[in-house]
């Protein structure tokens, strides 16, 4: 088996959960790379690893022993590192979203495919036990063709740390549409990706700067609290198959609690994955559900679906099927392909609350 070893760009929180995978699939991490090179050294420290870098590039040319690449920097970079890491011969896991838009994403797709070299990305609600239990479900033929779906996450008090990089367009390409687009991404999975004809959406901008709904996450900058993407967005997306999606997204809007969920109707079944947060953010809060609702013996069945529990929502278990796709053990989770597809829903998502009308994607 290859010996592999893996070097981290970006030492933000959510690469805890990169090195934790890596090491728990025993992938050692030679590296960590980030310009903010003391908050790198404090991951390194706590998590054993020899060397740090100010910059990915120095990174990719000091260690060749690295074969796989994290990618955990703000969205504005993931094109760029991505595509350099491609071509240093490196393989590829990148955070979500894929980049700021389908254009930046198409050109990570094709270095991809040019140097030969696995891109994945981290969409780790597909690695979900739910997640996984219900496309058992959906690829032995027990629910049929989705007919249509939901995908939800919206928060009540979840605005990012004011002025930090979550809320400049710049760096991020937008607010909760593209943050949370994980329901969006895994209702296209259990639909199969089909391919999108119109979105109409609407975005709002309420609540936008208020400090009253602050959540849990992001660094806030020096410099003032500057904010310039949208709070909550709804749209609805039909596809060329008939099929039909309604997406609602949201950091900041009047609801009871945190809700993550995607439910879906399809020609023999329907099903569920649901979990509430008693407060935005808080993991020990969080309940679960899971079910596929059915028509058995002329009486309507809900089935419970019961797994494991995984308090860590697909993340590190991401990690390894990224290790075990470029070992040849398991098939990737997500493609570059699915990942252009998502990028031009979301573009045009943007682009339909921007003109006030739907937005045809097949002209």
């Amino acid at each position: 088996m290859q010996k592999l070893s893996a070097g981290i760009i970006g030492s933000g929180g959510i690469s805890d959960y990169h090195v934790n995978g890596y090491l728990k699939i025993g992938v050692p991490v030679a590296a960590i790379a980030d310009p903010a090179i003391e908050r790198a050294k404090v991951q390194a420290a706590k998590y054993g690893i020899a060397k740090t870098f100010p910059s990915a590039e120095e990174m990719l040319e000091k260690c060749p022993e690295i074969a796989l690449v994290s990618i955990c920097t703000p969205n504005k970079y993931h094109s760029e590192y991505a595509v350099k890491a491609l071509k240093s011969g490196r393989h590829v896991f990148c955070e979500k979203p894929p980049a700021l838009n389908a254009a930046e994403t198409e050109r990570m797709k094709k270095e991809s495919e040019k140097t030969g070299k696995v891109l994945m990305f981290n969409f780790n609600n597909r690695a979900r036990p739910e997640s996984q239990a219900l496309m058992r479900y959906i690829k032995n033929g027990e629910v049929g063709r989705i007919n249509s779906a939901q995908a939800v996450w919206v928060r009540r008090c979840g605005l990012p740390a004011l002025g930090g990089w979550f809320t400049q367009k710049k760096l991020s390409g937008g607010g909760p549409v593209i943050d949370l687009l994980h329901m969006i991404d895994l209702s296209l999975y259990f639909m199969e990706f089909p391919e999108p004809e119109w979105v109409l959406a609407q975005t709002f901008n309420d609540f936008s700067g208020n400090p009253n709904f602050k959540g849990p996450w992001g660094i806030p900058e020096t410099g003032g609290a500057r904010m310039d993407v949208e709070t909550a967005a709804h749209a609805f997306l039909r596809f060329k198959t008939g099929q039909v999606l309604f997406a609602r997204m949201s950091w900041a809007e009047m609801v009871k609690r945190e809700e993550v969920s995607v439910t879906f109707q399809g020609k023999k079944s329907g099903g569920m994955m649901l979990r509430l947060f008693g407060r935005d953010g808080i993991d020990s809060t969080a309940t679960d559900d899971c079910e596929i609702y059915a028509m058995k013996n002329g009486v309507p069945v809900n089935q419970k679906i019961i797994v494991e529990p995984d308090e860590k929502m697909g993340r590190e278990r991401s990690v390894a099927n990224f290790v075990n796709t470029v070992r040849g053990k398991e098939k990737p989770l997500s493609t570059p392909a699915e990942a252009v597809i998502l990028m031009k829903i979301i573009d045009s998502l943007y682009c339909s609350a921007e003109r006030g009308k739907p937005i045809n994607l097949s002209s």
